[in-house]
C-alpha cells in the first residue's frame, strides 16, 4: 500500500494468513465487520434465500435504487407474488447515476460518466478475479456478466503517473514551483519526497497492525469481542483526533481493541488531510467518526477496486438485453421512464430489473408490470399511515412531472420496505400511526439526525491524444486547491472520448462550488487545473485544449431532490444512533410491518455493498416473519446480531 494507491494490504493478508475457523455463514476476510455473514451465500444457492411462507402477502418497496431492485428481485425468488415498487424520478438506479454526454436517447456506445458511485470493491483476495470475491457486488456482477477493470486510483499501476500539487507546487517551502510526480508502474515505488514516504509510514504502520489482528480472528467466535472491543475505543473518536493521537510501539492483547493513533503532527496531517489513504483526498472525513475511515481502509473497501464498464464486450458495445435499443419502456400505469443502455455502473441497476429471474422465467420488470400497481414511477410517496386492521396505508403523488394528470393516490400494504434516503424520509413522507413499540423515538431520532455528506463532481469528454500521446501532464492530479482530486481514464479505445473527472469533492470541500452555476464550476475548474499546470516548471502546459467543455455535467448531491446528499455518515459518539437503525429490522418489524434497507441504514458510506446487504437484510426478517423456509440449512440462529449499547 502506499499512500494516494489502492489499499490492497487486507486483501494480501487475506491470501497468506491461516486465520481461525469460522462460525456456519460467517463472512471471511476482508468484509464489513458488524454483521459478518456471507451474504453471497445464501443468495447464489438455487432459489435464493427462502421457499414458501405467505406468497399473498402485499409488500410496497419505496425506493427503485439498487436497494428497492435488489429487495424486489430477492422476494420474487423467494415466492411473493404481490410486490409493488414505487420510484419518485423517472429513472432506476438512485444514487447510481451514470450520465452519457451524447443524450439519454443515443443508442451508440460511448464513455459514461459516473456521477455517484464509480469505484467498487468485490472484496476479493489478492490472486482471485473480481467476480471471485465473497460480496453481493461479485454475485451480481458475475450472474449478469459485467465487466470490469481496475480502477485508475492516485498512484496505482493503472495510471500511467500521478501528479501531486501541494502548497502551490512548494510543499518544501523553497525553490520553483513543482508538481511532483509519481511513476509507479510495479506498484511498490514509494511516493516522492521524504515528507509523503514518512506520512505513509505512519499510515502503514497503524493500518498493517490492526489489519493482522484482525484477520486472525475475523469470522470466528473471537471476532465479536474483538469488534466490539475496537468499536469501545474508537466510536467517540473523530479521524482528525486519530490522526494526531500518539501512536503505539506494540498491539497488547489485554487491551485488544487499541491500536493507538497515527501519531502525525500538524504538518503531517495537513499533507495526509489531502493525500487521504487510497483513493483521493480524506481531509473532508477528518470530523466523522474514526471508525468510518478504519472500516474502509482494514476491511476491504479500498482494496482491489473496480471500474463497471457495463454488460458489454471488450470493445464497449453492450451485450444481448431485454429492451436494449427501446424508445421508450413503461411503468405498469403507462408512464415511460429511462430506457436501459447497459453501460457503466447503471448497468447493474438495469439487469436486476429487466434481466430473468432465472433462466425461462420473466423478469422482475414484467412480473411487477402484469400488476396494475406493480412498478409505480414518477411518484414520490409523501405518506405512511399505520391503519387500525394492522396494514400501512402509502400515500404517493401519481405522476408528478405532468400538472394535468397527476392526483393523490393511495395503496394498502402488509409490508412496507424503506429504501430511499433517510432525510427524504425525515422531510418529504409523513409517518403516521406507529406506537413506539412500533417505531421507537430512538429510531426516529437516529434517521433525522444522520449526517448526510454533499459531493460534487464534474465531468467533461476528454480527446483521445490525451491519453495516446500526452505526456507532460500526468494522468491523475491529487491537489489541496478546490478541484482537489482530477481523473483521466479511458473504458476502451472504441469510444470517441475518453472521460476526465475534473473535479471530485466531498463535504465542505463540495460545499464551498454551490454558489457557482454549472457552466460557471467548469470553468473555473479548468482554469485552475491550466493555473497549476503552467506554474509548475517541470510542466509548464494547459490541459484545457483536451476537454470538450461543452458536454461537460456537473452533480451535486445535496441539492438533488431524489437524493439530499451523497453518503450517510455519522459524527464521533453516534455509531450507536447507525447501528440501531440497522437493528431495527430484526428488532420492531414483526410489529410494525416496517422495514428499512439500503445505505441509510448501513455505518458504511457511499458504497453499492452495504445498500446491496441492507436490502437482503430487510428480504431475510420479512422472510422470518412470514414462515417462509430459508435454503441451504440457514436460519436466524446463524444471523449475528448488531452490537447495539443499552
Amino acid at each position: 500500500m502506499t499512500i494516494g494507491s489502492s489499499h490492497n494490504h487486507p486483501a494480501d493478508l487475506a491470501a497468506t494468513l491461516q486465520t481461525a475457523a469460522s462460525l456456519p455463514w460467517a463472512a471471511r476476510f476482508p468484509n464489513p465487520p458488524d454483521l459478518c455473514f456471507d451474504y453471497r451465500r445464501l443468495l447464489e444457492q438455487p432459489g435464493g434465500i427462502a421457499r414458501g411462507g405467505n406468497a399473498q402477502h402485499r409488500i410496497c418497496i419505496i425506493g427503485a435504487g439498487v436497494a428497492g431492485l435488489v429487495a424486489a428481485r430477492e422476494l420474487l425468488r423467494c415466492g411473493f407474488e404481490r410486490i409493488t415498487l414505487i420510484e419518485q424520478s423517472r429513472r432506476l438506479g438512485g444514487r447510481h447515476l451514470t450520465v452519457h454526454p451524447d443524450g439519454p436517447q443515443s443508442t451508440a456506445p460511448s464513455t459514461p460518466f459516473e456521477m455517484g458511485a464509480m469505484r467498487m470493491p468485490f472484496f476479493n483476495r489478492t490472486g482471485e478475479a473480481p467476480a471471485q470475491g465473497r460480496s453481493l457486488m461479485a454475485y451480481y456482477a458475475g450472474l449478469y456478466d459485467l465487466k470490469t477493470s481496475d480502477f485508475p486510483n492516485p498512484g496505482t499501476p493503472f495510471v500511467r503517473s500521478t501528479g501531486i500539487y501541494l502548497r502551490e507546487g512548494q510543499l518544501m517551502g523553497e525553490g520553483e514551483p513543482r508538481l511532483l510526480v509519481w511513476n509507479n508502474p510495479e506498484g511498490s515505488t514509494p511516493p516522492p519526497t521524504a515528507a509523503l514516504q514518512a506520512v505513509y509510514q505512519k499510515w502503514k504502520l497503524f493500518a498493517e497492525r490492526m489489519a493482522t489482528q484482525v484477520a486472525a480472528v475475523f469470522g470466528s467466535q473471537a471476532w465479536p469481542a474483538l469488534w466490539s472491543a475496537i468499536v469501545t475505543r474508537y466510536q467517540h473518536v473523530s479521524f482528525r483526533e486519530l490522526v494526531r493521537s500518539a501512536a503505539i510501539t506494540s498491539w497488547d492483547p489485554d487491551n485488544p481493541g487499541d491500536f493507538g493513533g497515527l501519531g502525525m503532527s500538524a504538518d503531517e496531517s495537513s499533507i495526509f488531510y489531502a493525500i487521504g489513504i487510497g483513493d483521493g483526498s480524506w481531509g473532508a472525513f477528518y470530523d466523522v467518526c474514526s471508525l468510518y475511515p478504519l472500516r474502509t481502509a482494514i476491511f476491504g473497501f479500498s482494496s482491489h477496486l473496480q471500474l463497471v464498464h457495463g454488460r458489454v464486450d471488450g470493445q464497449g458495445n453492450p451485450l444481448p438485453a431485454p429492451f436494449q435499443g427501446e424508445q421508450a419502456v413503461t411503468d405498469s400505469k403507462g408512464v415511460a421512464f429511462a430506457t436501459p443502455r447497459y453501460l457503466g455502473l447503471a448497468a447493474l441497476d438495469e439487469c436486476l430489473i429487466f434481466m430473468p429471474l432465472e433462466e425461462g422465467v420473466p423478469s422482475p420488470y414484467e412480473r411487477l408490470r402484469q400488476q396494475p400497481a406493480g412498478l409505480i414511477t414518477d411518484s414520490p410517496v409523501n405518506r405512511l399511515t399505520r391503519l387500525a386492521d394492522g396494514s400501512i396505508e402509502v400515500g404517493y403523488r401519481w405522476h408528478q412531472s405532468d400538472a394535468l394528470a397527476s392526483r393523490q393516490m393511495t395503496e394498502q400494504f402488509d409490508s412496507v420496505i424503506v429504501t430511499v434516503p433517510s432525510w427524504i424520509l425525515e422531510t418529504r413522507i409523513q409517518v403516521e400511526g406507529f406506537t413506539p413499540t412500533m417505531l421507537p423515538q430512538t429510531t426516529i431520532n437516529a434517521y433525522k439526525t444522520a449526517h448526510w455528506e454533499t459531493s460534487c463532481k464534474v465531468y467533461a469528454p476528454l480527446k483521445k491524444t490525451f491519453l495516446s500521446a500526452h505526456r507532460d501532464i500526468p494522468q491523475i492530479l491529487v491537489t489541496d486547491s478546490f478541484v482537489h482530486d482530477v481523473y483521466a481514464y479511458r473504458y476502451n479505445d472504441n469510444y470517441a472520448y475518453d472521460c476526465i473527472l475534473l473535479s471530485y469533492t466531498w463535504e465542505d470541500d463540495a460545499t464551498k462550488l454551490a454558489a457557482f452555476s454549472d457552466a460557471e464550476l467548469v470553468d473555473k475548474c479548468i482554469r485552475e487545473l491550466d493555473r497549476i499546470l503552467l506554474r509548475c516548471s517541470n510542466v509548464g502546459s494547459r490541459i484545457s485544449p483536451f476537454i470538450d467543455t461543452a458536454n461537460a455535467r456537473v452533480q451535486r448531491w445535496v441539492t438533488d431532490r431524489n437524493a439530499l446528499g451523497c453518503a450517510k455518515l455519522y459524527r464521533a459518539g453516534a455509531y450507536q444512533d447507525a447501528v440501531g437503525l440497522m437493528s431495527y429490522n430484526r428488532d420492531y418489524s414483526a410489529r410494525s410491518g416496517l422495514y428499512f434497507a439500503g445505505e441509510s441504514f448501513s455505518v458504511d458510506a457511499g458504497w453499492t455493498e452495504p445498500a446491496m446487504r441492507g436490502a437482503v437484510d430487510a428480504v431475510i426478517t420479512l422472510c422470518a416473519n412470514q414462515g417462509a423456509a430459508f435454503n441451504g440449512g440457514f436460519d436466524l440462529a446463524h444471523y449475528p446480531r448488531y452490537g447495539v449499547e443499552p
